[in-house]
Formats: C-alpha cells, sequence, structure tokens
C-alpha cells in the first residue's frame, strides 16, 4: 500500500507538528512523527516508566479516549495510512480513528484546538482496530485537501509511529516558475542511468515536493579515482529551456564543487548507445560552481543554446549531491 511516489506528509522532518496532545504520560506524541524507524532501548525507564519510541498515553478509567491534533508542515491531500506499533504490545492502543480539516494560512493552533476557526472535521478513517507490535495499513478514502489532522486513540495507549502518505498541495505559484517545469515526474521526464547511487537515487531530483532530507536527492559515494560522476535523464517530449534551478538543500559538507549540463535529441535509440553518446552531446551549461544548501539559478545569459532537446545529462565534479534539478520552458 505504500506508494514509494507517495511522502509522508505527517513527517516531522517537514515541518509537521502535535500542536495539543490530551496526554503523553509515558511517551511524547511528537515522536510518532519522526522519520526514524522506531527503536527499542532494554532497560531505559524515566520518571513515569519504561520509555518508549513513540507516543503513549496513561490507562483512561473515565470512559473517554485520548486524541491529538497535528499541523502539517504544507497543506495536502492523503492516500493511505501506516499506524506502526512496533516494541508496542502489552501497551498499544486497541483502536484508531483520524480526522482532518483545512483552515486558511495564518490561523493560529489554539483556534484549530479550540474548534473556533475549523468549519468542518471530516473522516478521514472511522474507527479501526489495530494490532500490537505491527505495521496497521488503511487506505484514506477521502481526498479533500488538509492542513490539520485529529487523530483518537480508542481508548488509550500508545502507537510508535504516525504515517500519511500523499501529495502536498501548491498554494499558489513558485514567483521563479515563470514557465513549465520540463524537467519534472509530473511532467513525464525520467532518470535513465547514473553511474553511482549510493547515497540516493538520481529519479530523486526529478520530484516536485521540498526535498525533505539528504536522503531525498542525488548523492554519490566519495570518489577516490580520476574522473567525474554523472547521470542521464529523459524528457516526455522535445523541449526548449529558458532557465535551470540547482537546489542543493540539506547538501552542506556534501555537494558538488561544480556542475555541467549536456544535452540531445534523440528518439528510438537504445539505452547503450544512449549512455555512450552522452560523452559527446552538446553543451547547454558549462561547469558551474555550487554552493552548500541553497538554490542556484542559470538565466537566459547563462545557457549556451536554445536547440529543442530530449534527453539532458548532468554532470557533477568530481562527486556528492545534489536535491533537485528544474528546467524552466516549453515543451515544443
Amino acid at each position: 500500500m505504500e506508494n514509494n511516489k507517495l511522502i509522508d506528509v505527517a513527517c516531522s522532518d517537514n515541518g509537521t507538528k502535535v500542536i495539543y496532545c490530551s496526554d503523553e504520560f509515558f511517551a511524547d506524541s511528537s515522536r510518532m512523527l519522526q522519520s526514524s524507524n522506531p527503536v527499542w532501548v532494554e532497560g531505559k525507564y524515566d520518571d513515569n516508566g519504561k520509555w518508549m519510541d513513540g507516543w503513549e498515553s496513561r490507562r483512561r478509567r473515565d470512559g473517554k479516549n485520548d486524541f491529538c491534533f497535528i499541523r502539517l508542515g504544507k497543506k495536502a491531500s492523503i492516500n493511505s495510512f501506516n499506524i506502526d506499533t512496533t516494541h508496542f504490545t502489552g501497551n498499544f492502543a486497541p483502536g484508531i480513528s483520524i480526522q482532518g480539516c483545512s483552515v486558511p494560512g495564518g490561523t493560529t493552533d489554539d483556534l484549530v484546538v479550540d474548534g473556533s476557526a475549523v468549519s468542518e472535521w471530516f473522516d478521514l478513517l472511522g474507527k479501526k482496530e489495530i494490532m500490537g507490535d505491527s505495521h496497521n495499513r488503511f487506505e484514506c478514502p477521502v481526498n479533500n485537501p488538509i492542513t490539520h489532522l485529529k487523530i483518537t486513540l480508542h481508548p488509550d495507549g500508545g502507537i510508535a509511529r504516525f504515517r500519511a502518505y500523499g501529495e502536498f498541495w501548491e498554494e499558489k505559484r513558485d514567483p521563479s516558475f515563470d514557465g513549465v517545469n520540463v524537467l519534472s515526474k509530473e511532467n513525464g521526464a525520467r532518470a535513465i542511468y547514473a553511474n553511482d547511487e549510493h547515497f540516493g537515487r538520481l529519479s530523486n531530483i526529478l520530484e516536485k515536493h521540498e526535498p525533505l532530507s539528504m536522503a531525498d536527492g542525488w548523492e554519490t559515494r566519495r570518489r577516490r579515482e580520476p574522473g567525474n560522476d554523472w547521470g542521464v535523464l529523459a524528457l516526455s517530449k522535445p523541449a526548449q529551456v529558458d532557465k535551470i534551478i540547482v537546489d542543493t538543500k540539506h547538501f552542506k559538507g556534501n555537494f558538488p564543487h561544480k556542475f555541467s549540463i549536456s544535452t540531445a535529441h534523440i528518439s528510438d535509440v537504445e539505452k547503450s548507445v544512449i549512455l555512450e553518446d552522452s560523452m559527446s552531446w552538446k553543451k547547454l551549461l558549462d561547469q558551474q560552481k555550487l554552493g552548500m544548501n541553497q538554490i542556484h539559478t542559470f538565466e537566459k545569459n547563462d545557457i549556451l543554446h536554445n536547440e529543442p532537446f530530449s534527453h539532458v545529462r548532468i554532470d557533477i565534479y568530481p562527486d556528492g549531491g545534489i536535491a533537485r534539478l528544474k528546467f524552466i520552458g516549453k515543451f515544443i
């Protein structure tokens, strides 16, 4: 059920936060939003009991349920959930339900918690039974864009990780995007080959969403031999480019020193031939320096030709990682 093309929109790496929790006596609710897998630490206790890597409330005796409110880092739609109860055996929550809402930007957390800013909470997942020490996966039947979630445990207990897989919604167009990103998965671009993908896949640089971490980009191992690392990408159809954007977000001590771009207009050619010929493709951008954790923009005066192309070769010197590569232009 977990589609690798979808994003965990509830991950704290992306700015998602718990804004209110009814009870987190045994374990802080914010832990369930972490991107890391839950761990078990034998013999670790704190003042309230056994330390657990997740959210855990005390045992309820009043017939009510525990709950928390979550603010997403960005407005999103959700496709599916994974309620991970790894390491929670005699203390997992036996049931869960999830609701969502959408409020205008700038709404303060307190107005969501008290309900005054929420016109409607709608069900994303009706009450479901969940099992301990397991991955409990559920489809989300509602595709509404949401800004906040309400998670209810029935009646109490713990979960290790809360995963909500979906897509972010763009509130407004990025002002730097005065054209179409012809080099994006959304527009049919794909990665054909990379000589090294040790830490991150080349296809990641074609994603639309904001980079979540170094793992969400393309990163090669440290090169100890002569030469440089490189990759080849294909557009869905020929295009021209007016602007090139290279984003090294999250790459600080491991970004490439330089990079260059070459292109070709080809069709119906075997992959082996494409890779061999790519070394002699026409330069679109000469070697340019890169900096850490920033967006680099190259305009028309940097771009060497305006000819249509269908394939792109990116060379990084000598190695390292980049988060995103965007070509702003038009399809021919």
